[in-house]
């Protein structure tokens, strides 16, 4: 089989595209929860079980007996009593961790179950609760509150994430429902969050009042609620059955109740998702023409809004079938991008979007959950029968893709004015990171000037709707915690993205977020020593194992984990996030990274065409010569030695600068430049935002 990017990837498994489950028996209507919200629920063994699908039309009788293979999480989701037992039991044991079943369940209520990987010995359980942010907005309560629990309970940071959200670490069992319950009552949710079902969905963090970029946050807020789960188990587990739930624009209440074309559990608590939820994960973006932000192609839908002449929304093109996870060394699993399904006028996005969410809720595999993804779905059939299937449950052929102008990465770092008369001031945050005296800060001007904030698909943060008064003094403040504009930060941070990784995630290989600053340092100093100049960059982007949480193979150069201290290395992607890296080496040792990069970088910087990106060089020499480049390298041609004087007033202040620069493994010249930038940042903050 061959995949939209041309490698070849090996033949899957040919599967039923119709398998079915048996139905949780012990729930039949959203009447009947207040009966059963807090019961041990299982199928009647005396009941004769049913088969169900996502149609109002009767199933044909089964010609075999033989029940289709399903992975353990479809048992432990079909037995939970709609996500619900037996986590709402488990919550209130004296053990510090909860079960296997539970351990599956919480993750749609938004949190995975974690211990801390550097400890030997008894395991140190913990929680991580990730929050619901449509777009990456955060109201100041919010933030606040956040910043709060950061503190009391848990490690004393917040992590922004490559899907705008927050990730709280460190939370334990005993203080889940406190915190659970108090972000709920404070403005923000963690439902769907992780989990079988829909998650955040993205759309550019940037607060412009204009009519593209207000109508693709309006649009990402209303698919993100059309997709929400219905049955109240959320609120049932940690707030006791209050809800907490905002009204609904009318259209979206229309659509998700409209089951003309089969596409709906009729009576069901979950109408969407009924008792099985989804196969596998589901990711949505948002965006509009050139803001590739958000990793358009990434997601298992991608959504554009088209706009006429005047700026007027007419409709959306739709990409379906992106995904970056796989598993090393077994080549039917791999990273996807998005292609185009068509074009739908702008009143039938909700009723589109359904409709490729209930063809993968029915077709998508549920036996083995490494192919359970949209994605493969699409490998296997093709792009044109899932078209037609999908325009079965639509209820209309989709209509031409429309053309788009060339997709452009967008970080909205520094000042901007919204539109309105306010500015908002995109701030770089190393690997989404909030720790320290940046978190205090970031806290006295959130909090003083009542700000609301964004969180952006590149792990930054966004002040909005901040008055001309304001800005000196926030910028001021602001750099003092080391928090520049993006002119004094180096270029290579700017673009790079890493995971968590070690301690807590319990998938990791190798270091992501703990080893990237000194793999952007060594990379800093190979581009010195190659010739390549400060100004220029490349999209780096660090996981601790190949499932992609940083998305790195849209990198120029991705290192994902693959093994202890060592990585894969992937090249090939472009600055604009339009193509997929490809698989150039495996298992290189941390320590000897420069022996692959220095000769990379040294022909980047001599055989490039003009303007030629790192990605597209990569791609136009072919790994096969690159290959050869690297196992011939024995180092860059040297130039006489000479003292770069320009930098240093005399030579005994260079010779002084050289003693200091070893000590930090840098270059006097790298050294040199970090410490006048520094000084130029604490100096003349009057001038940095003119």
């Amino acid at each position: 089989m061959t995949t939209s990017f041309g490698t070849t990837t090996g033949t899957l498994t040919p599967t039923d595209p119709k398998i079915r489950f048996q139905s949780f028996t012990g729930l039949k209507s959203s009447n009947s929860i207040a009966l059963t919200r807090n019961l041990r629920v299982f199928p009647l063994p005396f009941c004769t079980p049913t088969l169900i699908r996502a149609v109002s039309t009767p199933l044909k009788p089964e010609t075999s007996t033989a029940e289709p293979k399903r992975s353990k999480v479809e048992i432990f989701k079909e037995q939970s009593n709609f996500i619900r037992y037996p986590l709402n039991e488990e919550i209130y044991t004296d053990t510090p961790n909860i079960n296997e079943a539970s351990t599956q369940l919480i993750k749609f209520h938004g949190s995975y179950q974690q211990y801390n990987r550097d400890e030997r010995g008894t395991r140190s359980y913990s929680f991580m609760l990730r929050t619901k942010n449509p777009g990456g907005k955060v109201p100041n309560q919010l933030y606040l509150t956040m910043d709060d629990l950061a503190d009391q309970f848990g490690i004393g940071t917040l992590r922004l994430t490559t899907r705008q959200t927050f990730q709280l670490h460190g939370v334990l069992k005993k203080d889940l429902k406190t915190v659970m319950s108090t972000i709920i009552r404070n403005m923000g949710s963690t439902l769907g969050a992780c989990g079988d079902l829909n998650r955040n969905v993205l759309a550019p963090a940037a607060p412009f009042m204009t009519k593209e970029y207000k109508f693709a946050q309006e649009t990402a807020e209303n698919i993100a609620a059309l997709l929400t789960p219905q049955s109240g188990f959320y609120y049932d587990v940690w707030v006791d059955g209050e809800k907490f739930m905002t009204s609904e624009p009318p259209e979206v209440v229309k659509a998700r109740n409209d089951n003309s074309h089969g596409t709906n559990f009729p009576d069901s608590p979950e109408p969407i998702y009924g008792t099985q939820f989804l196969p596998r994960k589901f990711k949505i973006a948002v965006t509009v023409p050139t803001d590739n932000s958000v990793d358009i192609l990434t997601n298992d839908i991608g959504v554009v809004v088209v706009f006429d002449e005047d700026g007027e929304p007419q409709g959306f093109n739709i990409y379906v079938g992106g995904g970056m996870g796989r598993t090393h060394r077994q080549e039917t699993t791999f990273p996807r991008l998005g292609e185009q399904l068509g074009y739908v006028p702008k009143g039938d996005i909700l009723y589109a979007i359904k409709a490729i969410v209930a063809t993968q809720r029915d077709h998508g595999r549920r036996d083995d959950r490494k192919y359970s993804r949209m994605k493969y779905l699409i490998s296997s059939w093709g792009i044109e029968k899932f078209r037609n299937v999908v325009e079965q449950y639509y209820g209309k052929k989709f209509e031409p893709f429309h053309e788009l102008p060339e997709w452009e990465f967008k970080s909205f770092l520094g000042w901007h004015e919204q539109g309105d008369g306010a500015s908002f001031c995109g701030l770089h945050v190393d690997n989404g990171r909030i720790g320290g005296k940046m978190k205090k800060t970031l806290r006295e001007v959130i909090e003083k000037y009542n700000l609301n904030v964004r969180i952006t698909p590149n792990q930054n943060l966004i002040l909005c709707d901040i008055r001309s008064a304001w800005r000196r003094p926030i910028t001021t403040v602001l750099a003092q915690a080391g928090l520049l504009h993006p002119r004094y930060v180096d270029p290579l941070n700017l673009t790079a993205m890493a995971c968590p990784a070690f301690p807590l995630c319990p998938l990791a290989i190798t270091e992501a977020e703990r080893g990237i600053p000194d793999i952007l340092k060594r990379v800093r100093a190979v581009f010195e020593k190659v010739g390549l100049k400060y100004s220029e960059s490349i999209v780096i982007r660090v996981t601790g194992c190949p499932n992609g949480c940083a998305r790195p193979y849209m990198a120029e150069l991705g290192l994902v984990g693959d093994g202890p201290n060592s990585y894969q290395i992937w090249l090939g992607g472009t600055p604009n996030q339009t193509q997929l890296a490809r698989t150039f080496m495996n298992k290189v040792k941390v320590q000897d990274l420069e022996k692959v990069f220095e000769p990379l970088f040294y022909y980047w910087k001599r055989k490039r065409q003009p303007k030629e990106s790192f990605g597209d060089f990569t791609t136009r020499m072919g790994f096969e010569k690159l290959h050869e480049l690297v196992v011939k390298w024995e180092g860059p041609v040297q130039s006489p030695v000479r003292y770069n004087l320009k930098p240093f007033a005399d030579k005994e202040t260079y010779e002084a600068m050289e003693e200091l620069a070893k000590l930090q493994n840098k270059s006097p010249h790298q050294l040199a430049m970090e410490v006048i930038r520094n000084f130029v940042a604490a100096q003349q903050n009057d001038c940095l935002f003119p």
